[in-house]
């Protein structure tokens, strides 16, 4: 079934926005996306509509299980879509989730993080 978006408000992307679909990405590629968001941005909005809600649902409960982030806010509500197939206007559910960064972030990432080999080493001198 396919389904078209349809934005009531002018609101611009934000830089750190993620818009989960479940059929897209797997999920580990959404988990390390928003690890990278809240390094940037200090945190990260997950949103989804329909059947992608339990996909963000996982991926913040990953991320707080894991320490690296708390949440901040949890929205929800319905979008109205334009269903292509029968041409007609069907209710959406939406969520939105952000995760702000932790007080252990950046140590956790810096515990996860490979370590360094002999020839990083050797990249870094030559710099």
């Amino acid at each position: 079934m396919a389904t078209e978006a349809v934005m009531t408000t002018t609101e611009p992307q934000k830089r750190n926005r993620i818009q989960v679909s479940n059929t897209k990405k797997p999920l580990f590629f959404y988990v390390n996306l928003a690890k990278r968001y809240i390094q940037q941005h200090n945190e990260v909005e997950l949103s989804a509509l329909g059947m992608a809600i339990t996909t963000v649902v996982t991926i913040a409960e990953i991320l707080k299980n894991n320490g690296l982030a708390t949440e901040k806010k949890v929205l929800t509500s319905t979008v109205g879509m334009k269903d292509e197939n029968k041409g007609r206007f069907i209710q959406k559910a939406k969520i939105e989730i952000v995760l702000r960064k932790s007080e252990k972030f950046d140590s956790l990432m810096t515990a996860a993080a490979p370590p360094a080999t002999d020839s990083d080493a050797a990249a870094k001198d030559k710099e």
